[in-house]
């Protein structure tokens, strides 16, 4: 297939478990994010973004894919994505871009790139089945994996973390990346993914962040933990994350929401010097940065941590357009999710250029934010979902954001209504009134022409069973791990004797310096 080179370069910065509700731009006055807030401000912000699932590998999946994780089979952290279905790198590399990720994608299986032309890190996360939830014994704890209090109860300043050392990997290698596009003579546009694993638990941060706050309010949580709670979703997390094993004091919830902090200022800081690496190599006008999270964290409120639910701290994720020389500033108030990006890359990558748009080889459940962001008003489709089909439940759970109405729907449990204008903390469930039953018999309408919820349980069950079983398998005898190993050649890197030294001392130096040449006589 042939394309036409542009220069169009992408940039996605991702974060793990980044709440919208912790960030200064979306209203967090107590954070210190100066340059997500920059970003925000000078391009295009999605006020109600959500993420397609409120678990890590799901939501991630509906990101790379543009499909529901009901669709893709994205059910669980232990999921399997098949090779042969496409991502936006598939569609980008179709479209002449050169597509990179450093960091955490938590692929599931033997491919670790998915369209991905260089990975330049191992994942931080398990590439193996070994995570996976059974919904036969509801019941069990699975202490090898599952969350718990420690988090919460140890919060605090760390000089060094697993996380952390990740991270400064992650850092470094998308720093690496966009210099050494700048100074290619590859002339395809870049696609680079920078997927971080902070603010994620555990609450660590390091001295200089956590000093950021030093006499700063830090709130307790807006709703505390309630004597019993409001719903059995609610209720069931609580023993996912054996919120009982411990007893929390409120100074220990300060510390714990101080840490989040702090390492929320970690990704900004991590945000601002790859935006400077751009301007640095002249790439910051053209270049279209986005910036997102899987999901967020609940951090406390209803007493509940980290994330699975369809509450808006879990729920509700940043999502910030910025490219100066296509996008005008402005604030988007249209529901947006995850699966909306892929349409929106393959619309950037098109518009202004000469570029063959690739027709969805497969049905796509995201719309295009493209036109949402150039002000050409809505875009069809005024609702936006997202599903739950992972841990802490035994029967699919649906979200349905529609206007200033949430709509949560889960077979085994009674239907939530909430009314987020004037109950942003989702204290009252109106699905229960007279005046309210046409709007929920709208929903539940909607719930039904989503999916079929039984004949999604079974499968979903028939799944987990498949990847519990081909697990035990190949736990048995030698092992042969799926985890990603990058790739180096010593032999092409630096300086080496088979180089011209002196041409490849000046293609590997960005801005090029004058030609050189020699008095002859």
């Amino acid at each position: 297939m042939s394309m036409q080179q542009h220069s169009s370069n992408i940039l996605i910065i991702m974060a793990d478990q980044l709440s919208a509700k912790a960030l200064g731009c979306y209203g967090n006055q107590e954070v210190l994010t100066p340059n997500l807030d920059r970003l925000a401000e000078q391009g295009v912000m999605f006020r109600n973004a959500y993420t397609s699932s409120p678990l890590c590998t799901p939501a991630r999946y509906a990101f790379m894919t543009g499909q529901n994780v009901s669709r893709c089979r994205g059910y669980d952290n232990a999921s399997y994505l098949p090779s042969t279905m496409p991502t936006f790198a598939h569609y980008l590399r179709l479209m002449g871009y050169r597509t990179c990720l450093s960091g955490k994608m938590h692929f599931v299986g033997p491919d670790q790139l998915h369209g991905f032309e260089e990975r330049l890190t191992t994942d931080i996360y398990p590439a193996d089945f070994g995570w996976v939830p059974d919904w036969t014994r509801p019941d069990e704890r699975i202490d090898l994996w599952y969350h718990n209090m420690s988090s919460v109860v140890q919060a605090g300043v760390a000089a060094i973390t697993n996380q952390l050392a990740y991270d400064e990997e992650v850092g470094s290698q998308a720093l690496r990346a966009i210099y050494d596009h700048a100074r290619s003579e590859d002339g395809r546009p870049l696609c680079l993914v920078a997927s971080f694993i902070h603010p994620h638990d555990p609450y660590a941060t390091r001295q200089r962040y956590w000093d950021l706050y030093e006499g700063r309010e830090i709130s307790l949580p807006d709703v505390p933990r309630p004597d019993s709670q409001p719903d059995p979703h609610n209720a069931r997390l609580e023993h996912v994350i054996d919120i009982d094993a411990v007893s929390v004091t409120d100074r220990q919830v300060c510390a714990a929401r101080r840490a989040y902090y702090g390492n929320v200022s970690y990704v900004d800081e991590w945000t601002g010097r790859l935006l400077d690496a751009l301007r640095e190599c002249g790439l910051g006008d053209n270049t279209l940065v986005i910036v997102t999270s899987d999901h967020g964290d609940m951090l406390g409120e209803y007493g509940l941590w980290y994330k699975m639910t369809f509450r808006e701290w879990s729920c509700r994720i940043p999502m910030l357009f910025h490219c100066p020389s296509r996008l005008p500033p402005r604030v988007v108030d249209q529901p947006a999710a995850l699966v909306d990006i892929l349409p929106s890359l393959v619309d950037f990558a098109c518009d202004g250029n000469q570029v063959l748009k690739p027709d969805p080889i497969v049905p796509l459940d995201g719309k295009s934010l493209w036109p949402l962001g150039r002000g050409e008003g809505a875009v069809d489709g005024d609702a936006v979902v997202s599903e739950y089909l992972a841990e802490g439940t035994v029967a699919p759970m649906l979200m349905i954001r529609k206007g200033h109405h949430k709509f949560i729907s889960c077979a085994t449990d009674p239907d939530q209504l909430y009314d987020l204008s004037r109950d942003a903390n989702e204290e009252h469930n109106m699905a229960g009134e007279a005046d309210c039953a046409r709007l929920v018999e709208d929903f539940n309408a909607l719930v039904q022409q989503h999916w079929d919820s039984d004949a999604l349980r079974s499968e979903v069950i028939a799944d987990q069973a498949r990847r519990r079983w081909v697990h035990d398998a190949l736990r048995t005898g030698r092992f042969h791990g799926w985890d990603y190993d990058p790739a180096e050649d010593p032999g092409q890197m630096y300086t080496r004797s088979h180089m011209d030294l002196t041409r490849h001392d000046i293609v590997s130096r960005y801005p090029r310096p004058e030609p050189f040449s020699t008095l002859k006589a």
